[in-house]
């Protein structure tokens, strides 16, 4: 595919691009920021003027783009004023979908948020491991924009029965030397308790994109995208018990099995993540 990834230059964007190029496609590296060297398109996202004109081809060295990932963003609250927080991301997302849905194209993939599912639990989950089928529970600027630009594609998809859009609530993304902190963790179970213990290597980010350009159907649909492991040593029973003892556990977990549920994505879309903390040890 010719391919427009939003974001490229970032801790998860890299990662993507490298290994979408690796499979065999074309991808152009739409960011701010970035190294000069080719696919890489210096953007503005929040400009929808730059957007949609870099999206239909820039001087002769590509046209007819066949999908879009979108995972450009201020990345996390707390990194900016939650109005510029807002601004940036609604402008920048609103901007990617209004622009492939003028020039029609037909898939996209873009960077939702585990935030969306309630983080950081200050006020208990519904029930664990947590999935897709509750409602959204923003709890900061951040989660609202994501929440919103989750409503915002699936009216775009309702608008245009052919498009499909695959929002990813990716966790916390890591690299392999993001590993070597893990074991301090252990010291307190509350310390990570923010997001039930998850995490995702970028590398398996990475491939649920391959695979959501691949397999996914037209329509909307959220897909919580997280290791199939916790980043603690002990028993992911034990951390439910103490950490959350009024919520129900839906399911036998695992010894070390995610409390952010995977199980739309392995089933839908054959994502199987392969990397994590335990085989960098």
């Amino acid at each position: 595919m010719k391919i427009a990834l939003t974001g490229g230059s970032g801790k998860l964007g890299h990662v993507v691009v490298a290994h979408l190029r690796s499979v065999g496609h074309d991808v152009w590296n739409l960011d701010r920021v970035g190294a000069r060297e080719p696919g890489f398109i210096q953007t503005d996202l929040s400009d929808y003027g730059q957007v949609i004109d870099a999206l239909g081809g820039v001087d002769d060295r590509y046209d007819g783009i066949d999908a879009v990932v979108h995972l450009g963003a201020i990345p996390a609250p707390g990194l900016a004023p939650d109005s510029a927080t807002f601004r940036n991301n609604m402008l920048s997302t609103y901007s990617i979908f209004e622009a492939t849905r003028k020039l029609g194209i037909n898939r996209i993939v873009y960077a939702s948020s585990e935030t969306v599912l309630g983080l950081p639990f200050d006020i208990d989950p519904p029930y664990i491991p947590v999935d897709e089928e509750y409602e959204a529970r923003p709890e900061s600027t951040y989660s609202l924009v994501k929440h919103l630009e989750e409503q915002m594609a699936r009216q775009m998809c309702r608008w245009n029965p052919e498009l499909s859009v695959s929002a990813f609530r990716f966790s916390n993304v890591m690299l392999p030397e993001d590993y070597a902190q893990f074991p301090s963790y252990d010291a307190d179970p509350r310390g990570r308790k923010w997001n039930l213990w998850g995490y995702i290597d970028a590398r398996d980010g990475a491939q649920a994109v391959e695979k959501a350009l691949e397999a996914a159907g037209p329509g909307f649909e959220a897909y919580i995208i997280a290791a199939a492991d916790t980043v603690m040593s002990r028993s992911s029973a034990s951390l439910a018990a103490e950490v959350f003892p009024n919520v129900k556990v839906t399911k036998e977990l695992g010894e070390h099995e995610t409390m952010l549920s995977i199980d739309k994505a392995r089933r839908l879309l054959g994502f199987d993540p392969k990397y994590g903390w335990r085989q960098q040890a």
